[in-house]
């Protein structure tokens, strides 16, 4: 994901370092992101990712002091321009937020912080790296193009109030350390590869929940919502994952729209289409085999 945020300065590429981040970067490139990401929404008519500034700050200060990711900003004469990260917690790295002052848009500065954090992917041998972009965001979209990425999915963020019930035959409950094993298998079978990094981390935060049929294990979800991802045997376990849940986090769920089944059923429980986004990719890529909910990141 790529936004600009209002105010900015004059700067020339030459004159800008990419350098780690540290938590201490977290109040301005927090401000940075909760701005950049409501001032393009606003501008296409959509509602803000982020509720508050504070919001920004909280997620950039968990995200710069996790050492799951890879973060980076972009300074000028002592002023943060932006910033981005990659999550290093599976195979596959997820690349964002990525926000920008517009003082440096259209002057190269997302492309040095998509090439800083695509330079630590390959040297860290990453098969893969993905991201998700808003579809109306037409400069972000050529960039990655530009950048070598390949579009694979439309994807729907859809909201809503929680649906709150049972499916006939799925029992939901919290995820245990226990479950790693046999969820992260069921990862592997629809993806190709385990995201037990995040799976673990979704299990210590509490937010993630395992579903089972028959007493075996058929799915999980990591949290319902944007920061979350999902993988199952089948729709009906999305959903059974989906209907417990007490809340959608973020903006929403994330649903793949060429699922028409679960699309459909979303709406008919009375979610609303948000907006929509385009998962992208470089490198490995396996075609999903089974039921998914991506998160923000991939």
């Amino acid at each position: 994901m790529e936004a600009s945020a209002t105010g900015g300065f004059g700067v020339s590429q030459k004159a800008v370092t990419i350098r780690r981040a540290t938590p201490e970067d977290a109040d301005t490139c927090g401000r940075i992101c909760y701005e950049a990401f409501a001032d393009i929404n606003r501008r296409h008519s959509f509602p803000p990712d982020l509720p508050s500034a504070e919001v920004g700050v909280g997620l950039l200060r968990v995200l710069f002091s996790h050492p799951g990711f890879y973060c980076v900003v972009a300074e000028s004469k002592g002023r943060i321009a932006g910033s981005n990260c990659l999550d290093e917690r599976s195979i596959i790295g997820g690349v964002g937020p990525i926000t920008i002052d517009p003082g440096v848009q259209n002057r190269g500065i997302g492309r040095m912080l998509m090439g800083a954090v695509m330079d630590r992917a390959h040297e860290r041998r990453l098969p893969g790296i993905r991201l998700l972009q808003g579809a109306f965001h037409n400069r972000s979209l050529a960039l990655y193009a530009k950048l070598g990425f390949d579009a694979r999915e439309p994807i729907s963020i859809m909201q809503g109030p929680p649906i709150k019930r049972t499916v006939d035959g799925c029992a939901v409950r919290p995820a245990k350390e226990d479950d790693m094993e046999a969820a992260s298998r069921i990862c592997e079978r629809v993806h190709g590869h385990s995201r037990a990094g995040e799976l673990r981390d979704g299990i210590g935060q509490g937010t993630a929940f395992i579903v089972e049929r028959n007493g075996r294990i058929t799915g999980y979800t990591c949290a319902i919502g944007f920061f979350g991802h999902s993988v199952a045997e089948s729709n009906l376990d999305l959903k059974a994952l989906i209907a417990s849940a007490g809340a959608f986090s973020g903006p929403g769920l994330l649903i793949p729209t060429r699922n028409a089944d679960l699309f459909r059923w979303c709406l008919e429980n009375g979610l609303r289409l948000v907006y929509p986004m385009t998962l992208m990719t470089i490198g490995l890529y396996n075609e999903p085999v089974g039921a998914y909910l991506p998160s923000v990141l991939y």
